[in-house]
């Protein structure tokens, strides 16, 4: 029994080699026809080519280095799911790296593996990071990068949203709509794409309904959970308190159910909360959170595609232009739903 390989089966089909290399990989320069023909005859004979010798041939590392800032958001780990589960049909494995809200760390990681052997990069930006000369340098080498979530529009290529503009517009017109006239915005980072987009549509839902804005009620909070349910629960205790909150991340609606329980308050009775959050267990919170929820898993899966497509059949440069998925707004009671 002849030894089956590549070379066998090119011999068999009377095709080069290099043309049933491609047409295993599945290759945008070979026809359907005759990657069909090449596929039906290694399935015949039961032939399955070694990703590790092909690797080495290949001089690829067969790695996916996934770039976020926070492990704890419920987003990121859904995005990952999306990536992974599309990558490991294809012989891929990941890399998480977590910059913690920090530029600093993003920089030395981003650094890491450009020195190092990663095939290419998916990334959410740090909320810190104005100086993108590290994210310059990923592009200028050369290395396929696409962005998600936390984008960095002036990187020619592909970047995956949410329709962030009209969640925070939907969800400010719903709370509207149960009675609040005092909304705040609880935010995150003001340098960061999506938090602008959010802050536009909460401010323009306000201004079509003819709700007075004032700039405090938008309220800048940080990374420390202690830090932001006592600067909620200070809010709180005023007389003129907020009737309604929209919890730009997630992270800042569990902070708002903390800061309510110290001040002996109730939700939805005296404050009405609306979060972008992709929490599975929102509806077991007391109350149920109403929220708005990033399809998540979709654009971990859409990135890996256009990555393998990019990375195994060898196409150009990946498309500068930004792909949005909408997001979903599930009206549950701690909005007076």
């Amino acid at each position: 029994m002849p030894d089956i390989n590549i070379k066998y089966l090119a011999k068999k089909l009377k095709l080069a080699p290099s043309t049933v290399s491609r047409a295993l990989n599945d290759s945008y320069e070979i026809s359907q026809a005759t990657k069909e023909r090449v596929r039906a005859l290694a399935d015949s004979l039961n032939y399955h080519p070694n990703p590790y010798a092909r690797s080495l041939r290949e001089q690829k590392s067969k790695t996916i280095a996934v770039i976020i800032p926070e492990r704890i958001n419920n987003f990121f780990g859904q995005v990952i799911d999306g990536i992974e589960d599309i990558t490991q049909q294809h012989g891929y494995h990941l890399l998480i790296y977590n910059t913690r809200e920090e530029v600093e760390t993003e920089r030395r990681i981003v650094s890491y593996l450009l020195n190092g052997r990663v095939d290419a990069i998916v990334m959410s930006i740090s909320g810190q990071a104005s100086d993108i000369d590290h994210l310059k340098s990923i592009h200028q080498k050369g290395r396929p990068l696409i962005f998600f979530d936390r984008i960095c529009p002036e990187i020619p290529t592909t970047k995956y949203i949410t329709n962030d503009y009209e969640s925070g517009y939907n969800a400010t017109s719903h709370l509207i709509a149960k009675g609040c006239r005092k909304i705040f915005f609880l935010q995150l980072s003001q340098e960061l794409s999506i938090g602008k987009e959010r802050l536009r549509g909460y401010q323009e839902a306000l201004n079509a309904n003819g709700i007075p804005f004032e700039k405090d009620w938008i309220v800048p909070c940080s990374h420390s959970d202690e830090e932001n349910i006592q600067l909620l629960s200070d809010i709180l205790y005023q007389l003129d308190r907020p009737d309604g909150i929209l919890a730009a991340v997630e992270k800042l609606a569990i902070a708002t159910y903390h800061a309510v329980g110290k001040t002996g308050l109730n939700i939805p009775h005296d404050v009405k909360l609306v979060s972008f959050s992709n929490m599975k267990i929102a509806e077991l919170l007391a109350p149920p959170l109403t929220t708005i929820s990033q399809p998540a898993y979709e654009i971990g899966s859409e990135c890996a595609k256009q990555l393998m497509a990019k990375l195994k059949n060898q196409k150009p440069a990946l498309e500068d232009k930004v792909i949005t998925l909408p997001s979903q707004l599930t009206i549950r009671e701690s909005s007076g739903g």
